[in-house]
């Protein structure tokens, strides 16, 4: 198995007197799936905005690739690479896709011809980045509201991706999803895990987790309890690994 490519090690955070991670480690390799699990006030939400630069940690460590680093920022996440989904999308129905992937990082054209924005290539890194996951999409000038929740997730992915990030977090992906939408979204996070990213995936909903997790990570009260591979949880042992109703779970 490969190296770690990013390592949490005894992560901590507090808020005045609440402490909302005490002690979180997980670590995700190169095509792996990770996926953090527990209940509300678990510590997940905490853990992601430390990895995506959004606040910074009390205590503990984060590796890249074997070496410590400091997130300070969210530039400083992507300059690593980092990219995080978030379960809002931050998508703008009344723009277009290819408008809302390149949206604040348009490509221009020179100077002397007044800094124009250049569509067609856009349009043309767009179509790929799509097919390099494997999104269909019929038209890339239809506006996001048009579009169903599972085409504005996979939308929303493959803005995150298209600096090439190694590490791809999710924050509750399958969200208000149908069935059908649902299971779009688990495949794009195959195919992401088959490029070689690593990637994080943060959700409540325990059968999507035991469908594509190839390792499942169990915070309870801001603090990693068990660590184990995907094929070794059932519903069962997950579901009372999160409530602490047994006693004894593996690291």
């Amino acid at each position: 198995m490969n190296a770690s490519l990013l390592e949490v090690r005894d992560v901590a955070k507090s808020y005045g007197a609440v402490t909302a991670l005490k002690r979180a480690s997980f670590s995700v390799r190169s095509g792996e799936v990770v996926a953090l699990a527990g209940d509300n006030g678990a510590g997940k939400s905490t853990l992601i905005k430390i990895l995506s630069g959004s606040i910074s940690a009390d205590s503990g460590e984060v590796r890249f690739a074997g070496e410590p680093v400091s997130i300070g920022s969210p530039n400083d996440a992507a300059r690593l690479g980092i990219q995080t989904v978030y379960q809002d999308l931050a998508l703008c129905d009344n723009l277009d896709v290819v408008d809302n992937i390149f949206l604040g990082r348009e490509p221009r054209g020179p100077w002397w011809r007044g800094f124009r924005v250049r569509r067609p290539r856009m349009e043309r890194l767009t179509a790929d980045a799509l097919a390099s996951v494997g999104i269909r999409i019929q038209r890339v000038d239809v506006p996001m509201g048009h579009l169903s929740g599972g085409q504005r997730q996979c939308v929303a992915v493959c803005r995150a991706i298209l600096g090439d990030p190694k590490v791809v977090i999710l924050d509750e992906p399958t969200a208000a999803l149908g069935v059908a939408q649902r299971r779009e979204v688990l495949d794009l996070i195959v195919r992401l895990r088959d490029q070689g990213r690593g990637v994080i995936l943060i959700s409540h909903d325990l059968v999507d987790i035991l469908k594509v997790a190839d390792r499942i990570v169990v915070l309870r009260l801001g603090e990693t309890v068990a660590d184990k591979p995907g094929a070794e949880w059932t519903e069962h042992t997950l579901v009372s690994a999160i409530t602490g109703a047994t006693a004894g779970e593996q690291r």
